[in-house]
């Protein structure tokens, strides 16, 4: 069964940032383990946050927190120690209220494909803990500010 792609619309926005791998993230096979794609997913959205102001203590410090609600993650090739690699994060614009990333690991010295992904966020009110089904306004007003939906 194929899993249907949650892109809406093309990104709106996208970062990119750097990581050389460590020796902590690979196996004994001596490539990266899989787990460790999923940290650099987080690396690309805490880079994207800080870029566009909208990181995780900006959200916090609005009264939510976005938990991750869904996740893929397709590995296409190996990354080894000390390869430098490159995480293009791309916001997903949705009317929803969501916050969908994609994500390409790239090998910096060839820019072949490691590993692709997506992540899926909610916004959950931190005082109460429900889940908010409309758009917070700060959230809205993020989207004004560069111009997306």
């Amino acid at each position: 069964m194929r899993r249907k792609k949650i892109q809406e619309k093309p990104a709106a926005l996208t970062d990119r940032t750097t990581i050389r791998v460590r020796f902590s993230e690979v196996d004994s096979m001596q490539v990266v383990w899989h787990g460790e794609y999923i940290k650099y997913f987080e690396d690309g959205r805490v880079s994207f946050g800080n870029r566009y102001n909208i990181n995780y203590m900006d959200v916090h410090s609005q009264g939510y927190v976005i938990p991750i609600v869904d996740l893929t993650c397709q590995f296409k090739q190996s990354l080894r120690f000390d390869e430098e690699a490159i995480i293009e994060t791309r916001y997903i614009n949705t009317l929803a209220a969501k916050i969908i990333f994609e994500y390409t690991v790239y090998r910096a010295s060839d820019m072949s494909v490691a590993a692709t992904g997506t992540t899926m966020q909610v916004f959950v009110n931190e005082t109460t803990n429900e889940l908010e089904l409309t758009n917070p306004e700060f959230y809205l007003e993020w989207k004004k500010k560069w111009n997306i939906g």
